[in-house]
């Protein structure tokens, strides 16, 4: 039987809040077993950048990273929001190590095509990039992975990628060597059959019911892609991804924690 694993993504609306973000790594601490955490930047890359005179460019909430802008997300994801995580999970006895994509050449990706608009330096991951075994290694030594939204395309050049892509290409590469569950954690209780209504929570959803719930209507906007790219993550391996409130991470262990997506 496979040892199980845990790869956890936190976004910018828990970083960018101190204390949600001390209790979900304190709950973060005492979840037992192999885990990697996969975080966004927040807000701070932006402030950053606008005290540098550097404009921040969005298109339908989307960076747009010239290379201004890497060197800013760079400083900011993979290092000054990647080493306070790490040291505060050391403070919580949680021996975690910080990465890029670039260390270890843990993960590569390639510079995302110019379509209808030019995002710039912006990493899209292909199959097989993440170096699965380098990273078990860790895993098996120990160490708690903690990686920031940053990779690089093996020619020395940083790239800017999706923490949500990250850690789906984490959660599917490491599923040959665990049973992987993949965890989006964010400010609402799970998916929710009313946006205006926390307590409607969707606790379970399976490949076949997704198209019925979005053609419905129940889900829409970011949560589209996010669950697209849940059920895709499963058809290639994952067992589960789980989608919920950053303070109930601790529920996992009892499977009461948001939405799950299984096979």
């Amino acid at each position: 039987m496979l040892a199980k694993l845990w790869v956890i993504k936190i976004g910018g609306n828990i970083i960018d809040h101190p204390e949600g973000l001390s209790r979900f790594l304190e709950r973060f601490s005492y979840l037992k077993g192999n885990k990697i955490l996969v975080h966004g930047g927040g807000k701070i890359a932006t402030r950053i950048a606008a005290d540098l005179g550097v404009e921040a460019k969005l298109v339908d909430g989307r960076r747009i990273t010239d290379e201004a802008m890497l060197r800013i997300v760079t400083m900011v994801y993979a290092g000054l929001t990647n080493k306070q995580l790490v040291a505060k999970l050391q403070s919580h006895k949680c021996n975690a190590i910080g990465l890029s994509g670039a260390d270890g050449n843990a993960i590569r990706a390639v510079k995302r095509p110019v379509k209808e608009i030019d995002y710039g330096l912006v990493g899209d991951i292909l199959p097989n990039s993440v170096d699965a075994e380098a990273i078990a290694t860790l895993l098996d030594h120990g160490f708690v992975p903690v990686f920031s939204a940053i990779t690089h395309d093996g020619h020395g050049q940083l790239l800017n990628t999706n923490a949500d892509t990250i850690a789906a290409a984490l959660a599917v590469a490491l599923s040959d060597r665990y049973t992987t569950s993949l965890v989006y954690c964010f400010e609402k209780p799970g998916v929710l059959r009313d946006i205006n209504d926390e307590a409607s929570v969707i606790p379970q959803i399976r490949a076949g019911e997704f198209e019925q719930l979005r053609s419905s209507g129940i889900i829409a906007d970011g949560m589209v892609p996010k669950l697209h790219n849940a059920f895709e993550a499963i058809a290639k391996g994952v067992a589960e991804v789980c989608i919920g409130h950053a303070d109930d991470v601790l529920l996992l262990r009892e499977q009461q924690f948001g939405t799950r997506m299984i096979r």
